[in-house]
């Protein structure tokens, strides 16, 4: 089961799909689908819905992942031949200082290499090479193409709003560590699509019908607050856990979110995840995420009647070159499954006044 996790996480995060630019990545995950022989939908926004049938169809489930990455957009030429980029996504641009890059031509199968630096980048020639703040004005691509004017690069057939994705630089060492950008949100895509693997070699019912979505706006704030079928009862956010100071997320344990930049999770859930997580002795963390929103929180700000929750594996230096461990993707893949297999009604059809 793991390496065809590993395996998924890898072909998902070496495919470019910056936010807007999800085709592709789509595309992959459906040929996936197709071979697991799984009925879905893609969504007018670009998502890709899966249904599973349980037992209750009228009190249903939908799990969350988004497909959609960090990335940019060329925002001018520069009169040198080099491109001014706009961010997509919340993230700094000295996080991306000295990736390579890919821009890819609109209305084209092409894309052209290059490398995104600071304009002031040689301590030979610019005083300010080490200070100089990293921003919009002073940060551009270096096109791997001889280019020394606007109009020569104009001519590769660049243009305004052409999308720009970072190398990925996806490792996977032998103590056990994953390193890659875009791991947020790919670690978690991949196990909702390995549940789904493992489901179709399996006779075991669902004691309830599950959703499957896999979203493609997640990191501009919108991903899944739509195409959320009616009977849903609970939307769980599976995406990353964030670390640093003062929080318990962790690389070796499943991180559950009790609150981030929208505001507390549903608490009934909340206590159902981690008395899930004890009885099937799943390591776990509490957390607060305190500049973060996920599809989950979205799915709530556009009015979506339902219990949410937001758990996902402990990813290292968030929005930057990430890192977790395979313990921390098996806690995560071993709660999603004792979650999805789990009951939320009690004897009688009643719903467990818990929940409230």
């Amino acid at each position: 089961m793991m390496q065809t996790l590993t395996k998924y996480i890898t072909d998902f995060t070496n495919i470019p799909s910056p936010t807007g630019y999800t085709e592709k990545v789509m595309d992959y995950l459906c040929h996936r689908l197709d071979q697991l022989n799984y009925d879905y939908q893609r969504t007018p926004k670009g998502g890709v819905l899966v249904e599973v049938k349980g037992a209750n169809h009228q009190a249903a489930r939908l799990l969350t992942a988004h497909l959609d990455t960090l990335g940019a957009m060329v925002r001018a030429i520069k009169p040198d031949g080099r491109l001014k980029i706009d961010l997509v996504g919340g993230f700094g641009y000295p996080s991306i200082e000295g990736e390579n890059c890919l821009v890819h031509l609109a209305g084209q199968d092409k894309t052209i290499s290059g490398t995104i630096l600071m304009h002031q980048t040689s301590v030979h020639v610019y005083k300010d090479a080490k200070t100089a703040e990293r921003n919009q004005d002073n940060m551009e691509v270096r096109l791997d193409a001889k280019v020394t004017n606007a109009e020569e690069t104009k001519a590769l057939g660049i243009q305004v709003g052409d999308f720009i994705s970072f190398d990925p630089r996806t490792q996977v060492t032998e103590s056990g560590f994953i390193k890659s950008r875009h791991l947020d949100d790919k670690v978690s895509a991949a196990i909702l699509l390995e549940f789904l693997d493992q489901l179709s070699h399996s006779d075991k019912k669902l004691p309830h019908t599950t959703y499957f979505y896999w979203s493609p706006f997640e990191e501009v704030g919108h991903g899944a607050n739509s195409s959320i079928p009616n009977n849903v009862v609970e939307l769980i956010a599976v995406d990353m856990g964030a670390m640093g100071d003062d929080q318990a997320t962790d690389e070796y344990s499943v991180s559950i979110c009790v609150k981030d930049a929208s505001g507390p999770y549903h608490y009934g859930l909340r206590k159902h995840l981690v008395q899930l997580a004890q009885d099937q002795e799943i390591p776990y963390q509490l957390d607060i995420y305190p500049y973060y929103g996920s599809d989950a929180s979205a799915a709530m700000s556009a009015g979506a009647e339902v219990r949410h929750g937001l758990f996902g594996a402990g990813i290292e230096s968030s929005h930057s070159y990430e890192r977790t461990h395979l313990d921390s993707v098996k806690a995560t893949y071993d709660l999603v499954t004792a979650y999805i297999y789990s009951s939320m009604l009690v004897s009688g059809g009643e719903l467990n006044e818990d929940f409230y």
